[in-house]
């Protein structure tokens, strides 16, 4: 089955954005808490899933119903660390230049015009280009991928500068 194959849409949008201001939408067994250093947002899910937001960010939900858990994260804009609890639900991210499979863990993603890096600090993310799922990688801890349209999918262990300034964007 291709990857963007694995689950139904039905899209709900949410655009959160670094104004201050509340989200526009929140998802049904989500709570958002705004924090100040440094400036982002934090859903926390009944379902397990927990999505740590930069200022400006831009993101969608997809899910097989209403009221249930997001299958899919449409990631637009910004970047994004995300916890997925083991065993419960896993959703998929796609971004504009990458789709990540979640395997229960812990990662983070950074979108911007010319392409997606993807970051994993525990746990499994399966990688592919969002234009091509025929080719893949899997990522684990320490590992990340850059995402373009005119580069090979090469999986590599992060130098300690790039994951610190990675994740002091989220205040870790």
């Amino acid at each position: 089955m291709n990857v963007l194959q694995i689950f139904p849409v039905v899209l709900a949008l949410l655009v959160l954005a670094g104004t201050g201001a509340a989200p526009a939408q929140t998802l049904p067994g989500c709570s958002v808490v705004a924090v100040a250093e440094p400036p982002r947002e934090v859903l926390s899910c009944t379902s397990g899933i927990t999505l740590d937001l930069e200022a400006a960010t831009e993101l969608g939900f997809v899910s097989p119903q209403e009221d249930g858990p997001p299958q899919i994260i449409e990631l637009e804009r910004g970047g994004a660390l995300i916890e997925v609890a083991p065993g419960v639900a896993r959703p998929q991210v796609r971004t504009p230049h990458a789709i990540a499979a979640v395997r229960g863990t812990v990662y983070a993603l950074d979108v911007t015009p010319t392409g997606t890096s993807v970051f994993v600090i525990e746990g499994e993310v399966m990688v592919a280009r969002s234009t091509r799922s025929d080719t893949r990688v899997l990522l684990g801890a320490g590992e990340g991928v850059d995402v373009s349209d005119d580069t090979p999918l090469i999986v590599r262990q992060w130098g300690a500068a790039r994951v610190q300034a990675l994740l002091a964007r989220f205040g870790r």
